[in-house]
């Protein structure tokens, strides 16, 4: 399974097979409607503080560049490797994880206890959706988002920071931002609400990227594995034989 993939393609609540015969003249593209949102409340949903905070954060780092690489502070066993506790043997809670963005814009991820509920997690990360999607094209993939850990976030839960520095594979990309689900970010996961796992293109419906624009995602569960209260994980599950990417995404405080 690959990001972005041109099949299935999702319009409305249903999943659709496309064919790509190409007709002599097309009509403009009509922008998929806005669903009425239905999704469900998760059952451990912690009341949300410091949403001005995050506004001003997400309004100030999303305009940052993506910056020159640099080493990542996750430690790394002899060989390259990093450490995996889901590979140990270590248990979690399984979640829906949803990577989606326009493909020259800045990829999202959302973290949902069920495709049904409404997201209990949305990063905006620092890498374009189509730069990620040629990473995912390698077959392993490691996001490492790090925060400093400093006394007076003593009380802070890791997944309540609001800015991290991001790297991929290794390399510095610069900075993820913690935001409240915007209307847009919603819509899709109503839209996405029958699908498991999965990954395809939505149409586009952005005032900035325009109606002929595509929005690329994909789903799939995740364990997600609660090292200590410095450091969640996210490890891809891939179906039972499937061959497809393998990405792990670390939150760590360090």
């Amino acid at each position: 399974m690959a990001m972005g993939e041109p099949k299935p393609r999702v319009s409305g609540a249903s999943s659709t097979t496309d064919s790509y015969s190409t007709p002599s003249a097309s009509p403009t593209p009509t922008p998929a409607p806005r669903q009425p949102v239905t999704l469900l409340e998760p059952s451990h949903q912690h009341k949300k503080k410091g949403k001005k905070v995050f506004r001003v954060f997400r309004s100030v780092f999303r305009s940052f560049p993506i910056i020159t690489p640099a080493a990542c502070k996750i430690p790394v066993l002899p060989g390259g490797s990093l450490p995996d506790q889901h590979r140990s043997g270590s248990s979690g809670s399984r979640v829906s994880g949803t990577l989606f963005g326009y493909r020259k814009g800045r990829v999202s991820l959302s973290i949902q206890e069920n495709s049904k509920c409404l997201p209990s997690l949305v990063v905006e990360l620092a890498m374009q959706t189509m730069m990620l999607q040629k990473e995912l094209s390698g077959g392993m993939v490691r996001i490492a988002l790090e925060t400093e850990k400093r006394a007076d976030k003593e009380k802070v839960k890791i997944m309540d920071e609001p800015l991290w520095t991001m790297y991929c594979n290794g390399k510095k990309t610069g900075y993820g931002v913690k935001r409240d689900a915007t209307e847009e970010d919603l819509n899709v996961m109503e839209l996405l609400r029958p699908v498991s796992m999965g990954a395809g293109v939505l149409p586009g419906n952005s005032e900035t990227e325009g109606p002929d624009s595509e929005m690329a995602y994909m789903r799939a569960y995740f364990e997600r594995v609660v090292g200590s209260k410095d450091s969640e994980t996210f490890y891809m599950l891939s179906p039972e034989g499937n061959n497809g990417p393998e990405l792990s995404i670390f939150f760590v405080r360090v």
